[in-house]
């Protein structure tokens, strides 16, 4: 048994930190408590937890969160119904009206429409500035900015930003850092060890790693953040139920293991897409030519999972070899054991058209499973060469 995994390695933390045993009956797995009430032995008197109502707090939710803020290395974590109802809270906890936010030029296209579409008409603005340029971001900061927003890797250029000058960037004008570390995972890289205020995850992909439960996450070290957070979360109830949380603590078990072979697929079908010849850039930092490849060794352990590309022949081509792929299913997310293929312009990041986050037609996107990869490469070129469905 073990008590306290605080102080054990990564893969430790993942399969024991808020995991013990149940008390009363031993089992080792914790239980799934499918409930949305708790008795009181007295008006105001709960037992032991503290637990009255499901939307507040449930045990299965709890253990999630002590294993995700072990895991990331926070003092706090809470659990949330999707990666984008953990991100509308950390905005709308953190912005007031006439408050000013800086957002990646290559972020998630759900993001910015959140920002663009529904902050905005609570009075909140935007500057859209390439974070892998602290000086840029300096330059854009106003007396108004509260908040710089930040993707480490991107969605989906897989640009890389230095985490820690961000941080000192955002602290010189009394700004908060929050870094969205969905696809690197606390596996790869803790931004708030860097310096971050904030790390958000989108659940849904490589921490439950299984494309079956949809969740998100926040993760904090301020006692005031999470208060905020806890308090929205409770009077909106943005929470995940006892399944989903079950099934995303489940996931963490093997995050480790699974992300070791999602880096070494990626890396191998990163590499062979540079030497094809309908091919004409290769987005991934772990290439030695990548523009975030120095960054991305110093403040990540391996480079992740998520590969992108341009077809040589332009968007035609890219949209017809998406829909050839046999094993790289054309579908959205990312994360999963298996492996997915989509355009970001028509599908991820259509919402981005037109603005300043716009994605090359040409792109395609891909989030390489754990399959053989031998079987992934022979699959992405038989659909590059016109071949397949």
């Amino acid at each position: 048994m073990v008590s306290d995994p605080s102080g054990h390695g990564f893969e430790t933390r993942a399969i024991h930190a808020g995991q013990e045993p149940d008390p009363r009956t031993g089992a080792v797995i914790v239980p799934i408590y499918q409930t949305s009430t708790y008795a009181q032995d007295r008006v105001g008197e709960t037992r032991e937890g503290g637990y009255e109502y499901s939307r507040t707090a449930n045990p299965t939710r709890t253990a999630l969160e002590q294993a995700l803020a072990a895991l990331e290395g926070g003092r706090h974590a809470l659990a949330f119904a999707s990666g984008m109802a953990a991100s509308d809270a950390v905005l709308r906890t953190a912005l007031r009206p006439g408050d000013h936010l800086l957002l990646g030029n290559d972020a998630y296209g759900g993001t910015f429409r959140l920002i663009d579409k529904v902050l905005t008409g609570w009075g909140v603005s935007y500057s859209v500035v390439p974070l892998s340029d602290p000086d840029e971001v300096r330059a854009a900061v106003r007396p108004q900015t509260k908040l710089i927003w930040c993707e480490s890797p991107t969605n989906p250029l897989l640009g890389i930003a230095d985490i820690s000058a961000l941080a000192d960037v955002a602290h010189e004008v009394g700004a908060r850092l929050v870094v969205d570390n969905t696809f690197a995972t606390p596996y790869l890289q803790t931004p708030l060890a860097s310096g971050a205020d904030i790390v958000v995850h989108s659940t849904t992909k490589y921490l439950g790693g299984h494309s079956d439960v949809v969740g998100g996450a926040v993760v904090t070290d301020s006692d005031e953040i999470a208060d905020s957070l806890f308090f929205l979360r409770n009077s909106a109830g943005a929470v995940p139920g006892a399944f989903d949380a079950w099934l995303t603590l489940r996931g963490l078990k093997t995050l480790a293991v699974r992300m070791e072979r999602h880096c070494d697929n990626a890396e191998f079908i990163a590499q062979a897409l540079t030497e094809h010849p309908k091919v004409s850039r290769v987005y991934y930092p772990g290439l030695p030519d990548d523009p975030g490849h120095a960054l991305a060794a110093k403040q990540m352990r391996r480079f992740g999972g998520m590969v992108s590309f341009t077809h040589a022949d332009g968007e035609r081509a890219a949209l017809d070899m998406a829909a050839r792929t046999r094993l790289f299913v054309l579908a959205e997310s990312l994360g999963g054991v298996e492996s997915l293929i989509e355009h970001p312009g028509r599908m991820t990041h259509a919402s981005v058209a037109g603005s300043m986050l716009a994605v090359p037609a040409e792109l395609v996107r891909l989030s390489v499973g754990i399959e053989d990869p031998r079987d992934l490469l022979a699959d992405l070129r038989a659909a590059l060469e016109g071949q397949g469905r």
